[in-house]
């Protein structure tokens, strides 16, 4: 029995590497978002076939009928600072697993409810499970990978589209011999595989290397690290001690723990926490005892803002689509039969736009941010040229290109987030339960939005002309990330007479700037900075001075920092 635990242990306990695998079990991590890709939002929006049976069965208007995705879409993304603490504290694992429980049981409910009531609160259990089931996933996704993030996340994204591709003429053909009501039962038995979807994500675990050979910075791997260390501060070197202190919490956190060390300390502690630094990756991760459940710090920063406000309104343009496309069809004279095969069309342009995004972002020397704007600046165009397309291959040329937009936005707007130019790999994981509740507000009105409209002109485009607006207004504030980002970094004017000296600035200096590294004897007023470089003028670094390994880490920092 206990060999059989180890050997379960040992396969899906946590992975151990340096930096991100790009590979390696992120590979199955992939497959499993695949999946859960295909059964939250695949299912959203392959919802709209079931809103003409709806309206008939309950006698519901147009935007009642409509708030049952809204608040499907506003439960899941509301919740989702609460997906974040729970993950922080139960690990991604089990969080994924409960959602795929709530899935199940919230669609299968909805195939018995009796009232438009009553679907809103089962919608409301099952927006909850996408919630604790997607955000996790593609998460820890982002951990898995660097170099690939983005083909990899697009390419796994793509379970979205083969599952519209797939459900909505399945739906549609289903539902004519057994009815909506069967076929949301069988949708809830096929979601109840996310639950295995959350066994297969082993959570990672980023420890650097230690070097093996001595040097300047200690001793070599034969040389026991003993005895009382005296007035010796060691930051961000890769002798500090390190142990992993989390069970299941997909990116581990290190705290320090040196027991054999007597550490004598005769000056002040320097900060309550001390950064680690990897060799690549993550820079600055805070040690301490336990990581924050919930942490809204990025709210400060004015580049994540302007990234936040894009999501607000570009949501708007997200889902109200695949809702109204077939009645808009319906209207424009299509054929009830053949309107199924316009989401069909949507479907595979998402794959396509996906696919391509994927492979374009990870050649290109292209700043990823500047694509993403183009694409939703031209998505915003294409939204407004649906009520005057005619016909069914009018609507098919423009939900092809819809699709294909869709699909590069879709698929990296929330993996954008780790890239330099947002917030970084290392605030992702606290940025993205922030920037996904805030969305939650405009998911929530995007879809009543465009059924108000729909029953005040009696004309299905007016709701596509809604989306369109609000994708052109995420598109203005995506164009203002960078520059935000940049004020930010900018240093404030200096005051009249007000010349900083040497000893204030690297009293001013955050810490996970410098090393320090005391003699017994030494003093921290004694400090030399020959290995980073001098002094400038206006308390700036000169690294003309420095060598190439110390140069490489300090413009890392301000990355990082900026």
């Amino acid at each position: 029995m206990k060999a059989w635990r180890s050997r379960v242990t040992g396969c899906l306990g946590p992975n151990v590497y340096p930096q991100e695998p790009d590979g390696g079990w992120g590979w199955v991590v992939a497959g499993a978002f695949f999946f859960v890709e295909a059964f939250t939002y695949g299912f959203i929006k392959s919802f709209g076939v079931f809103l003409p049976d709806l309206i008939r069965d309950f006698g519901e208007s147009n935007s009642r009928v409509s708030w049952t995705i809204s608040i499907c879409v506003f439960v899941m993304t509301f919740t989702a600072p609460l997906s974040s603490m729970l993950t922080g504290r139960f690990g991604y694992r089990l969080v994924v697993i409960a959602g795929g429980v709530l899935t199940c049981l919230g669609t299968v409910a909805t195939a018995f409810t009796s009232s438009i009531n009553q679907m809103y609160a089962t919608m409301g259990i099952s927006g909850l499970g996408y919630c604790l089931t997607f955000l996790p996933t593609v998460t820890i996704l982002s951990l898995y990978f660097n170099r690939r993030r983005s083909l990899v996340t697009a390419v796994a994204s793509t379970g979205e589209s083969f599952s519209i591709f797939a459900l909505a003429p399945a739906f549609a053909a289903l539902k004519e011999h057994l009815g909506w009501r069967y076929c949301l039962l069988l949708a809830g038995l096929l979601q109840s595989s996310l639950v295995v979807c959350g066994v297969l994500l082993r959570p990672i675990v980023l420890k650097p290397e230690r070097a093996e050979g001595p040097g300047p910075e200690g001793p070599g791997p034969e040389e026991p690290l003993t005895g009382p260390l005296e007035n010796t501060f060691a930051l961000e070197n890769e002798l500090t001690c390190t142990s992993i202190s989390s069970g299941d919490s997909g990116l581990q956190s290190m705290s320090a723990s040196c027991p054999v060390l007597a550490v004598e300390e005769k000056f002040p502690p320097i900060a309550e926490e001390v950064p680690l630094k990897r060799a690549e990756g993550l820079q600055g991760a805070p040690v301490s005892a336990r990581p924050r459940l919930l942490d809204f710090s990025t709210l400060q920063d004015g580049g994540f803002l302007c990234y936040a406000a894009f999501g607000l309104f570009a949501t708007l343009g997200f889902f109200a689509p695949q809702l109204y496309v077939i009645p808009l069809g319906v209207s424009r004279g299509v054929a009830t039969e053949h309107t199924p095969v316009l989401l069909s069309t949507m479907a595979v342009a998402e794959v396509l736009g996906r696919l391509c995004v994927g492979v374009l972002l990870g050649r290109l020397p292209v700043r990823k941010l500047y694509a993403l704007g183009v694409c939703v600046a031209a998505l915003a165009l294409v939204l407004a040229a649906f009520p005057s397309a005619a016909g069914f291959w009018g609507l098919s040329t423009c939900c092809a290109l819809f699709g294909f937009l869709l699909g590069t936005v879709c698929s990296t707007h929330i993996p954008m987030l780790a890239e330099d130019d947002v917030v970084g790999v290392e605030r992702m994981p606290a940025a993205v339960g922030v920037y996904v509740f805030i969305q939650s507000f405009a998911g929530l009105a995007g879809p009543p939005l465009g059924g108000f409209l729909v029953d005040l002109t009696q004309n299905y485009g007016s709701a596509f002309y809604s989306c369109a607006a609000g994708m052109a207004l995420g598109a203005v504030f995506l164009g203002c990330v960078l520059p935000a980002r940049r004020a930010a970094c900018l240093p404030g004017p200096p005051r009249a007479g007000d010349t900083p000296s040497k000893d204030a600035a690297l009293q001013d200096a955050p810490v996970d700037f410098v090393e320090l590294d005391l003699a017994p004897d030494a003093s921290p007023a004694e400090l030399e900075t020959s290995q980073i470089g001098t002094w400038g003028e206006g308390g700036c670094l000169n690294t003309s001075g420095a060598d190439a390994g110390s140069r490489e880490q300090m413009r890392t920092n301000e990355n990082v920092r900026c």
